[in-house]
C-alpha cells in the first residue's frame, strides 16, 4: 500500500546518515524510526519531521540539525519536485502535487471495501482480541446506556478488525440474582398469565415493567413501614415482597421445577427482544456467555490460589486477598459461608474464555464506575500467574443522559433503546415528508430508520468514550453541522454526481496525467485528508477510540463540500480534468462508506 510519507523518510534517513558519518557516529537512521506530522497551518508545508529525537546523538539542536539536513537533501536532490526546507526543529516538505496526487488515489480508487488494502494498515495483523460489550440484565429492555455501550463495542470491534485483528464480540448475559427475582415475583403475583402477544408488547419491554412494578411495591412498602416507626434501614430490607424475592432466588438456587421454569420463561422474553434490538442496531456477537453458567467458575481458582499462599483466610473464615502494594485494598473472595461474589465470578470467566479462545487481549467495555473493579481483576489474575492477564484492557465510558435528567431503571424513567430509535426515526421522517422527498428516496421509512441510526450512532461516538454526555436528540438529527446526517447527506450526494456522470457519459479512461491535474488548494486539500485515512484508522484502534473516525469523517466532508463549492466537476470544461475530478469524488466516497461502516452508521445513496 502507497503511504506518501514514505519516499520522504528515505530521503531524511539518508540525509540523517550523510550527517552521522560527518560526525564519525556508527549509527543509522531508518526511515520507519522517523517520525512525521502534520503542520499546523498550509503555509508550513504538507509534512513535518521533528529533529528533536536526534539531539542528544549530534549534540546539536534540534533547529541546527533541521536546517543542515536540508542543505544535505538541496545537494543530494536538487531535481526533486518535492521542497525541503527546515521550519524550527522541523524537517518540513511542501510536496509535489503534480506526483503526488496520482500515487495517492491509485491507492484509493481499485476496487471497493478492504480490497487493495488502503485503510487497512495491518498494525494488528497476527492478533487475536475478544470484545466484551452489551452485558445486559434479564429484568429490563435495552436503554440508552446500552446503547452507547453497544455503538463503543460493534464500532472498535470494526475498527481493530480493519488493522488487522481477528476479532471474537461477546456478551455476558447477567440472568441470576435477586434483581431478576424482582421481576419474576411481581409478575408471578400480577401478571394473571399474560404474555406480550396478548398485552402487544415487545417482550424485552414486558419483562421490564414488571421490573418497575415491582420497584413501585417495594418503595410503598417501605414508606409505609417508616410510617410504623420501622428503623430507616430495616424498612427496605425487611419489606415483605423483598423478602418474597429473596425467597424466590433461593428457590431457583435449589433448582426448584416451578420457579426455574419461569426463570426460563421471562429470561426467553427478555433476550428474544434484545435479539431484536441487536439487528436493528446493526450489532451482533459471536457468543453469548450466561452468568448462570459462569457465576460459579471462579471458587475453584480461588481455593487454588489460596493453597499456593496468593490469598489468605479472615479469622471469620472468608477468604481474602491484600493488594494494599499495588495500592489498592484488601477483597473479599469468598464469604465466610464460602458463598462467591462477583469478582471471584470475573475470575473464572476469564480464565474460562480464555481457554475457550486463547486470545491476546480481552477487552471490557464498561462503564467508567468500574474502574475499580477492574484494577482488581487484572491484578489478581496476574497474581494467579495468567501471563496474559497483562493484555486485559477496560474500555471506560461516561454516562449518557437526556436533557431531562438522569435515568433510572426501577422509576421507570430510563429510555427504552427502541422507543429512541422509533422517535428519532419519526422525525426523520417528518423532515422527509417536510422536504417532499418521499417519492425521491423511494421506501422513506427505511431510509428515515437509517438516518435515524446514523443520527443515534454519531452523536454516541463523536466524543471520547472517557467522557460523560447529554443526547440532544434534535442536535443529533440535524442536516448541517457536525452530525451523522450530515455525513450520509455528503455520501448520498457523490452518488447523485457520479449516477449523473455516468448518465451523461462523462466518465472516460483515468490516467496519471489526468490526476496530475489536481493542483488547486481544495483538489489537495482533499488528497491530502484521503492519504491519511490509514493513520486514522491505525489511530483510532491504538486508542480504541472511534471519535477518531468521527472526526476524521466531519473533516473529510467538510473538505469535499470546499471542493464541490471551488471546483467545478461536470462543467470542468477540459475533459481531462473532469474525468480527475470525477475520479477525485469516487475516491472520497469510497472511504466515506467504508468510515461510515467502522463507526455503525448506514451509508445512504439518497436521501
Amino acid at each position: 500500500m502507497y503511504d506518501y510519507k514514505e519516499p520522504c523518510k528515505i530521503k531524511i534517513a539518508s540525509a540523517l546518515n550523510a550527517l552521522f558519518a560527518q560526525a564519525g557516529l556508527s549509527e543509522t537512521a531508518l526511515a520507519a524510526d522517523i517520525q512525521a506530522e502534520i503542520p499546523p497551518r498550509p503555509e508550513m508545508g504538507d509534512l513535518g519531521f521533528p529533529m528533536f529525537g536526534y539531539a542528544k546523538l549530534l549534540r546539536k539542536g534540534p533547529p541546527q540539525i533541521a536546517a543542515t539536513v536540508c542543505e544535505i537533501l538541496a545537494k543530494q536532490q536538487p531535481q526533486t519536485g518535492d521542497v525541503f526546507f527546515a521550519e524550527g526543529p522541523y524537517v518540513n516538505v511542501r510536496l509535489d502535487r503534480g506526483k503526488a496526487a496520482p500515487e495517492i488515489l491509485a491507492c484509493v480508487l481499485p476496487g471497493s471495501g478492504a480490497d487493495g488494502g488502503f485503510g487497512r494498515p495491518g498494525t494488528l495483523t497476527g492478533q487475536k482480541i475478544m470484545v466484551e460489550f452489551s452485558s445486559p440484565n434479564t429484568n429490563k429492555p435495552l436503554h440508552l446506556g446500552h446503547l452507547r455501550n453497544d455503538a463503543l463495542g460493534e464500532s472498535v470491534s470494526r475498527i481493530l478488525a480493519a488493522c488487522g485483528a481477528e476479532i471474537r464480540k461477546v456478551c455476558i448475559i447477567n440472568d441470576r440474582g435477586i434483581h431478576i427475582c424482582k421481576s419474576m415475583l411481581a409478575y408471578k403475583e400480577h401478571g394473571g398469565g399474560a404474555t406480550p402477544e396478548s398485552e402487544g408488547v415487545k417482550s424485552d419491554r414486558f419483562v421490564g415493567d414488571w421490573y418497575v412494578a415491582f420497584s413501585k411495591e417495594l418503595k410503598a412498602e417501605t414508606a409505609e413501614r417508616l410510617k410504623q416507626g420501622i428503623p430507616k434501614e430495616d424498612a427496605e430490607a425487611k419489606a415483605p415482597c423483598l423478602c418474597r424475592a429473596r425467597e424466590l432466588l433461593r428457590k431457583w438456587e435449589a433448582g426448584d421445577g416451578e420457579t426455574v421454569a419461569l426463570w426460563e420463561k421471562m429470561n426467553g422474553w427478555a433476550v428474544s427482544g434484545w435479539l431484536e434490538t441487536y439487528k436493528r442496531t446493526g450489532v451482533s456477537f459471536d457468543k453469548y456467555y450466561y452468568e448462570h453458567d459462569t457465576y460459579l467458575l471462579g471458587k475453584d481458582e480461588i481455593l487454588k490460589g489460596l493453597d499456593k499462599g496468593v490469598f489468605y483466610c479472615e479469622a471469620d473464615g472468608s477468604v481474602q486477598v491484600d493488594l494494599t502494594a499495588e495500592k489498592l485494598d484488601k477483597k473479599v473472595l469468598l464469604r465466610k459461608d464460602g458463598t462467591s461474589i462477583y469478582i471471584t465470578q470475573d475470575i473464572g470467566t476469564a480464565i474460562y474464555r480464555h481457554n475457550d479462545w486463547p486470545f491476546n487481549t480481552l477487552v471490557y467495555v464498561v462503564g467508567s464506575e468500574q474502574q475499580y473493579h477492574f484494577k482488581v481483576l487484572f491484578t489478581i489474575l496476574k497474581k494467579l500467574g495468567y501471563d496474559w492477564a497483562k493484555n486485559l484492557y477496560h474500555l471506560s465510558y461516561g454516562m449518557v443522559n437526556l436533557p431531562e435528567g438522569k435515568m433510572k431503571s426501577r422509576e421507570g424513567t430510563v429510555v427504552d433503546a427502541d422507543d429512541l430509535i422509533d422517535s428519532l426515526r419519526n422525525m426523520a421522517l417528518e423532515e422527509i415528508r417536510g422536504k417532499e422527498r418521499e417519492d425521491a428516496v423511494g421506501n422513506a421509512a427505511e431510509i428515515a430508520e437509517k438516518i435515524a441510526l446514523g443520527a443515534l450512532h454519531y452523536f454516541l461516538l463523536q466524543v471520547s468514550p472517557v467522557k460523560d454526555m447529554l443526547f440532544d436528540p434534535n442536535e443529533s438529527l440535524s442536516f448541517n453541522g457536525n452530525t451523522g446526517p450530515y455525513l450520509q447527506y455528503m455520501g448520498a450526494r457523490i452518488s447523485s454526481l457520479l449516477r449523473k456522470a455516468k448518465n451523461e457519459g462523462s466518465e472516460g479512461e483515468l490516467s496519471a496525467s489526468c490526476c496530475s491535474l489536481l493542483v488547486s488548494g481544495a483538489e489537495w486539500d482533499l488528497i491530502k485528508i484521503l492519504a491519511a485515512y490509514s493513520d486514522a484508522v491505525a489511530a483510532a484502534a491504538a486508542g480504541m477510540d472511534p471519535s477518531v473516525l468521527t472526526g476524521y469523517l466531519y473533516e473529510l466532508s467538510r473538505a469535499f463540500s470546499r471542493f464541490y463549492h471551488d471546483c467545478p466537476i461536470l462543467s470542468a470544461g477540459k475533459a481531462e480534468l473532469v474525468r480527475a475530478r470525477l475520479a477525485l469524488s469516487r475516491a472520497v466516497l469510497r472511504v466515506l462508506r467504508d468510515a461510515l461502516h467502522l463507526v455503525c452508521i448506514p451509508f445512504l445513496e439518497v436521501m
